[in-house]
């Protein structure tokens, strides 16, 4: 069994730099708030929740809900590395489409730590040592942060395999800035030109100014799921509905390939996109528009290839031909991105659904993409998973 499932309502708080937040559960409390009222439904008519967050103690997502409600419910705490709130975005609409559940509740938040991401248990193996191992071998560059070596590595690839002029990364990032003039909840607003980039503080000569990575931030996000019967029994909104949706791992070509740009999610980001694709019975070209795991300047530009939103070795035409923003083929983050609206890690995905969600009603204000009738989530955990949705207008 399977059925429609509805995003009926959803909420975000402006994300911060860590120590200008509040705590994290009262930033999730508040998300979920905004999203019930929202959707019209109360607290008590929620059957399941499902909390993200990837830097916490256990049960989090309860301390962060029982300040909405105490009513019994399922709570499950999700943990998936950057594709957490996505992660739990998927568990949610199972939950429904398998006739489990009618209404549930999909919060994510992130109280984080300044600078780069850290292992936390150090008395232990890492998950991620199999992925330090290859980038060692292949990038070397043991003085810069492996966040960054990951995914500029990735980026150099890619400008080894194709040609890619180390400004089609600024242009990505000068793109962000232009969108998030106009969402008052991403943390950077300031418009930057592709020079400015350029000009920025250079993290790794010729790969990575620190203008191309995102912020750390602490933030929340929710959204409440329904069924159509749930929608029409209590006459709630029924405009935004998952079309289709695939979550997918790494497979052995994450480590033998020897690719950086298959290391950090290439092939899984393709392969769920493509099964995407299927279950929809539509292709990229009819997408309006996308939000994408743009950790890094260089993760968003081996995406449009991932997605399918330009063949192959592409990307820096996309790019310059302005078919990644208004006007072009497909706008490409309009939010901002996580370049300009910042990631923590665990509100991600529901940071996206958030602006989708908007985007195909209709009500994204001054970022509002025209016509826009079918929408495009990805969002990437390095070592963790990749979760592609598409939203249509119903």
């Amino acid at each position: 069994m399977s059925r429609n499932v509805f995003v009926t309502g959803v909420g975000m708080i402006p994300f911060a730099k860590p120590g200008a937040s509040a705590p994290y559960d009262q930033m999730g409390a508040l998300a979920t708030r905004q999203a019930l009222d929202d959707a019209g439904v109360a607290y008590d008519d929620i059957e399941q929740a499902y909390a993200g967050y990837v830097y916490g103690d256990s049960t989090s997502g309860q301390k962060a809900l029982y300040q909405v409600g105490m009513s019994g419910i399922p709570i499950v705490n999700v943990n998936n590395n950057c594709s957490t709130g996505s992660t739990a975005l998927f568990l949610a609409r199972q939950a429904i489409a398998s006739g489990a559940a009618e209404c549930v509740l999909v919060l994510g938040f992130e109280q984080m730590s300044p600078g780069a991401l850290a292992s936390v248990f150090a008395d232990r193996p890492s998950p991620f040592e199999p992925f330090d191992a290859v980038t060692d071998e292949l990038v070397g560059m043991p003085g810069i942060p492996l966040a960054l070596r990951y995914f500029g590595g990735a980026g150099l690839a890619h400008m080894k395999k194709y040609g890619t002029p180390f400004d089609a990364f600024a242009k990505i990032r000068a793109k962000a800035s232009r969108h998030a003039v106009n969402n008052p909840l991403a943390l950077f607003r300031k418009e930057v030109s592709t020079q400015d980039v350029l000009d920025a503080p250079m993290i790794w000569p010729g790969v990575m100014t620190r203008l191309m990575a995102c912020p750390p931030t602490c933030g929340a996000a929710a959204a409440v799921l329904v069924s159509e019967d749930f929608a029409k029994k209590r006459g709630l909104k029924a405009d935004v509905y998952i079309a289709a949706q695939a979550m997918t791992t790494d497979r052995a070509s994450t480590f033998e390939s020897g690719d950086m740009m298959r290391l950090v999610g290439y092939d899984m980001s393709r392969d769920a996109a493509a099964r995407v694709y299927a279950q929809a019975g539509i292709g990229p070209d009819e997408l309006d528009v996308v939000e994408l795991h743009d950790c890094f300047a260089h993760n968003e530009l081996i995406t449009y290839e991932a997605l399918g939103l330009c063949p192959e070795g592409g990307a820096d035409k996309f790019i310059s031909d302005g078919d990644n923003t208004y006007g072009g083929k497909v706008v490409t983050n309009p939010s901002g991105g996580l370049l300009s609206k910042g990631h923590p890690l665990g509100a991600t995905g529901l940071a996206q659904c958030f602006e989708l969600t908007h985007q195909l009603r209709g009500s994204a204000g001054a970022r509002q993409v025209d016509g826009a009738r079918v929408a495009l989530q990805h969002n990437l955990g390095l070592g963790g998973a990749c979760v592609v949705t598409m939203y249509r207008a119903a």
